[in-house]
């Protein structure tokens, strides 16, 4: 015969472990973010100080556009490339190395005198720059259905985060102290993150025996199969790509000889760019009703139009605002669009 004693014991039992099971769960989706907050950072903390950085090299503005550019190369070299071993080893070691080249490529950013090693560390930590893009498909498979929303939302602000407000820190940072300092505090947080991440994270994953080639030779499959997603693929790149030359110049041009402004109101410029967290999520209700590619050509239009008001930027950084609420608003929903489809 069971007790009422014992049938109340197994219930707080229970109670407890799901308890326990959602303080994990918390505290893998907010570890998670913090990881993804910092390591996409990492690529944004040029824009504000890329004038600086061009002078302390002394090499031309023209020239300093190759440390973003190679970033963003690498990156997506190393998300074709080295990715898909995420299918094949265990997330947890996987994430740990990343993190730990990362490190590395900071310090020597923030220490060297020659700038080709400046740009060759920052193509490397573009290069390993997966932490991103490996920690949702690993905090989904952990995540109950029922937080499985919540988690996602978690690690989307997360980047969203990293975006934004490392322009803004750099950008004052760097007037107020030095652009170094920018990459030391940089590599202080990714050592941060190498020791904490991977150690509340598991080795209880489902690893595929396919070779690297095969996993390779999926993505050609994936690719002739859905033909909407190269087409994608190639509208967000330009898409992206029109982002990093736009920050560019801004930066350039406020902290240049026309406007001579310090790298603070670079800054606090970014902060326009927080609309979009307001924006999109409604204007993805919008692109819902409208059709996924429908949307996109609206969104892309519009996106050209605001590029274009850059034209009439003279001498006062005022005018730099209305191109940047347009992009900070449409240039986040042509990626939404791009993923919907």
């Amino acid at each position: 015969m069971v007790s009422a004693d014992s049938v109340g014991g197994t219930a707080l039992e229970a109670a407890i472990k799901t308890s326990l099971g959602k303080l994990g769960i918390y505290l893998l989706a907010f570890a998670s973010a913090f990881a993804s907050a910092i390591v996409t950072a990492n690529a944004y903390y040029i824009h504000p100080v890329i004038g600086l950085v061009a002078d302390h090299f002394g090499v031309s503005h023209g020239e300093i556009g190759v440390v973003p550019a190679l970033n963003q190369v690498a990156l997506a070299l190393g998300v074709l490339l080295l990715l898909p071993l995420g299918d094949r080893f265990s997330n947890r070691k996987f994430v740990a190395i990343c993190l730990s080249v990362q490190t590395a490529a900071l310090l020597v950013m923030a220490l060297t005198a020659n700038f080709t090693v400046f740009v060759a560390s920052s193509s490397l930590l573009g290069f390993f720059t997966l932490t991103p893009y490996l920690l949702p498909a690993y905090a989904s498979k952990r995540a109950p259905a029922a937080e499985l929303g919540f988690v996602t939302a978690v690690l989307t602000a997360g980047v969203i985060a990293g975006v934004q407000l490392s322009r803004l820190a750099s950008g004052i940072l760097a007037e107020f102290y030095d652009w170094r300092l920018v990459y030391w505090l940089a590599a202080a947080l990714m050592a941060v993150a190498t020791i904490a991440l991977p150690a509340i994270m598991d080795d209880d994953v489902d690893e595929t025996k396919d070779s690297y080639l095969q996993l390779m030779r999926s993505l050609v499959v994936l690719a002739k199969s859905h033909r909407d997603v190269l087409m994608s693929a190639l509208i967000q790149g330009l898409n992206f790509g029109a982002f990093i030359a736009m920050w560019m110049g801004i930066s350039l041009h406020v902290t240049g000889d026309v406007i001579g402004r310090g790298t603070d109101l670079v800054g606090y410029l970014t902060v326009v760019a927080l609309l979009s967290l307001w924006t999109t999520p409604r204007l993805g209700r919008w692109a819902d009703q409208m059709g996924a590619v429908k949307a996109r050509l609206i969104m892309a239009v519009i996106h050209l139009f605001g590029q274009s008001l850059l034209i009439f930027a003279g001498e006062s950084w005022v005018w730099l605002v209305p191109p940047l609420i347009i992009s900070s608003i449409v240039g986040p929903m042509i990626d939404v669009t791009g993923r919907m489809t």
